[in-house]
Parts: C-alpha cells; structure tokens; sequence
C-alpha cells in the first residue's frame, strides 16, 4: 500500500482523466490480488478440515525419468504430507524407467519413504505404466505396492539402495525382477508387488487407515474411499524441466539447437532461428547434464557442425560433409549411457541435419548468402549436366547441388547435355557444351594473328 500511495502523489500533473483511469486500474489489480488470497487461503482451510475430519490420501504422480526434479518433487509431497495433520497415506503412483540421478539422491528418496510416518505406498499404473531400475528398487521397500493390468516392474539391475536401509532386494523368488520384466498378477505371485489393483480407486480403498464406504452401481456394489483424494503433478514449469530432461527431448533439442545456430552463422543479424537455437541450446544442454552422458560424444557432435560449416560456406556438400555427418551419427548414438533416445528421435535428428546440410544449407547459401566467388574457384573447368533447357538461362546440376546457370557465349543448350563451367557471375553459372561451343571474336583474330603473322 506505501508503494501504492508513492505512486499516486507521484502522478499530480497528470491530468484528471489519467489519474482517475489509473486509480481505476489499481481498484481492480488490489481486488483481483484479494480474491486470490481468499480462494487461496478458504482452499487451504477447506483441505486442513477434510483432512481432520476424513483423513486425506496424497497421490503423487511420477512419470519418465527420476531426474533431480522428480527425486525433489517426490520428497516435498512427503514432507507435506507429513507436516498435514490428518494425512492418511501417500501414494506414489509409477510409470518409471528408472532413476537419471545418482546413487546418493536415489538412496534420499528412499529415506524420506522409509522414515514417513505417514504410510508409502506404490501403485504402478495406469495400464502400460512400468516401475524399472532403480524406480522398481523404491517399490520394494514402500510399506505397500500394486500393479495394474498391462502394467510391469523388474530390470532392476544392481541394488543401488543402501543395504542397511533396505536390506538385500530381490532375493527368493523375487530374483526374478532382477533382470526381467514381470507384467501383471504374475508380479504379484512374484513378489515384486502385493497386490493386484486395476484402478487407483481399489488402490486406495485397500489401505489401513483410509476411510471407504459401500455405494451400488447399477447391480454392482463396490467401495470407495471416504478420505479425501488430493493429486499433486508436477508445476508447469517445473514440467518443463522434468520433460527435457527426457534422452529423446534433450537429443532432439541438441540437433534442433545445433542445426538453427550453424543456420544463423550464416545471416547478417541474430534472427529468430538464433533466439529458438539459442533457447533449444539452453533447454537441451540442460536435459543432456541430468542425464547419464558421454562428454566425448557431446564434442564430437559439437565439431561435427563445425565440419558441416567448412563445406557449407563453399554452397556444395563435399567430404568435410560427409566425415561430419558420421562423425555426428556416432555422437548421437553414443551420447547417453543408461537412457538412449527412441530410433524414432533418433531418426529424425539424423535425418533432419543430414538434409539440412546436404541440401537445405548449401541451397539457401548458394541463393542468399554466399559471396559472390570466394571459394568456388575449383568450380571453373567442372562438368555438369543440364537440367533444362539453358537458351540463354536455365538450371544446370553440379557435383550433386543445383545452380542457376546461362549460356556463356549464347550457345544454348538442351537437357542432359553436359557442359562445362567457364565463369562465373555472382550466384549464376556461366556454361558452354563441351563441343560447339560459340567463339567469341576476339578470340578469333588472336587465333587467326597466330596463323599469319605477317599481318
């Protein structure tokens, strides 16, 4: 409010319209503020007297990777419910290949579920969730765990989780989660889970402590939670940062990024393909960094662009282009360790900077921004092949690329002839066919000068 006051004595010579305008404004930003705080703290006392009255269940969404996002999301929900007097259970519903993080953030939320005072438990769905690695690991020593239909847990690998906080994972007839995949009702006579749950309902309705009552539908009679069910997702921004960190996403970013910057190296100017690279650059180098990664494998695709750039200055992809475009396949294929990306991000980050530099970048250089014959000297003396008809202008294809192409001395030409590149004119061409070409007249009497040299 003093800021406000400063505010309006600070606008005494504007005039009256202004100021009443502005006052008007300041009325409906401070109401909008009040309501919010209203619904936020009714919302807030609403949640506390269910809780007190009913008991409250907290299900956690955790979805994609544990990276350090999801490992801080999952121990903040904890701690809130713990701190919420009357919270009953916290879910953690699954649908995870693993753990991004390390040993040390992996074993922290592994504590904060065993020292709850307020009952874990793990329900892996919906149908098709997963719960692998070091996720599956975290189901073992929940209080309680189920799976729905279509779901799977196992590829644990190597216990990861302390000992003397767990104890030996995955012994007896459980072993078998330790390297394989166990889907549904054949999880539970595992081991690996307790029970069999097809929706987060009879999830919920199964926990000690959760109030539930008997309601019919239709002829089917079947219980249902009476605490009240609170679910918690990740913030959008926060989101945000969860997704990228994806090996897919923060591959793709990373060629996207690569490909747009080398793009706007060429331009006069920062663009908005500099702004997108840029930004892809930031979101991608961040998703590559939460990730288990090889820094080699990220040189090598860094100093692949640089090779793309060598021959991309020159309009026409030659071997700079190719060793570049192996160098960068390998990169990308190795890049990660424990996740690698999809074949399909894969694929299409291969195939969008192969097309890019092979056609799309020389083609745009050779029309927009090259210099007019720096660095195309090798050109005069090549032969290519006409693809239309040049009488006097027309297309001619050289070692693969396109150029605009006219006749040198007005001798047309017809499509497929061969011709030879004689001069060149900015970004066009200038070409003759290899026989029967025009000689120009000056040339003529040199030659006949040459003949005759007496006169």
């Amino acid at each position: 409010m003093r800021r406000l006051a400063i505010q309006f004595r600070s606008i005494g010579s504007v005039p009256q319209t202004h100021r009443t305008r502005i006052r008007r404004r300041a009325a409906v930003i401070a109401a909008a503020l009040g309501l919010v705080v209203l619904l936020a703290s009714s919302s807030t006392a609403g949640a506390a007297t269910d809780c007190t009255k009913n008991g409250c269940v907290d299900v956690v969404a955790v979805g994609g990777l544990i990276d350090q996002v999801e490992a801080d999301f999952i121990e903040s929900q904890i701690d809130l419910s713990n701190r919420t007097p009357g919270a009953v259970a916290v879910v953690l519903q699954f649908d995870s290949a693993g753990a991004a993080v390390g040993t040390a953030e992996v074993n922290q939320v592994a504590e904060a579920i065993h020292n709850s005072k307020v009952p874990v438990s793990v329900w892996i769905g919906p149908s098709g969730g997963t719960a692998r690695g070091a996720a599956a690991q975290l189901v073992q020593i929940a209080d309680s765990s189920s799976i729905s239909p279509g779901s799977d847990i196992g590829n644990a690998g190597e216990q990861v989780i302390s000992q003397e906080l767990a104890g030996r994972l995955f012994t007896g007839k459980s072993a078998v989660g330790r390297d394989n995949m166990v889907s549904g009702r054949a999880a539970v006579a595992a081991g690996l889970v307790g029970r069999f749950a097809p929706t987060i309902g009879d999830h919920i309705v199964a926990l000690d402590g959760v109030g539930k009552k008997v309601v019919t539908q239709g002829d089917e009679r079947r219980q249902v939670p009476t605490s009240t069910v609170r679910f918690s997702k990740l913030p959008l921004l926060t989101q945000l940062f969860h997704t990228v960190a994806s090996p897919s996403v923060a591959y793709l970013l990373l060629a996207v990024a690569l490909g747009l910057l080398l793009f706007e190296f060429f331009t006069a100017g920062v663009g908005v393909a500099g702004v997108i690279g840029a930004l892809a650059l930031v979101l991608g180098g961040y998703g590559t960094a939460e990730l288990p990664h090889r820094t080699w494998a990220l040189v090598l695709m860094v100093l692949s662009i640089v090779g793309f750039a060598i021959d991309v200055q020159t309009g026409v992809p030659r071997l700079w282009t190719i060793i570049s475009m192996l160098g960068f396949t390998v990169g990308s294929v190795a890049l990660f360790t424990d996740y690698r990306p999809s074949w399909i991000a894969l694929g299409a980050g291969l195939l969008g900077i192969g097309v890019s530099m092979f056609s799309g970048m020389p083609a745009m250089v050779r029309t927009r921004f090259a210099t007019p014959t720096v660095g195309r000297e090798w050109m005069l003396g090549e032969e290519g092949e006409a693809m239309s008809a040049i009488d006097p202008e027309g297309t001619v294809r050289l070692r693969g690329a396109l150029w605009r192409a006219r006749t040198n001395r007005a001798t047309p030409m017809e499509t497929g002839d061969v011709v030879r590149v004689a001069a060149i004119d900015g970004l066009v061409l200038e070409v003759e066919p290899l026989e029967g070409a025009a000689m120009d007249y000056r040339e003529m009497r040199d030659k006949k000068k040459v003949a005759d040299p007496e006169e």
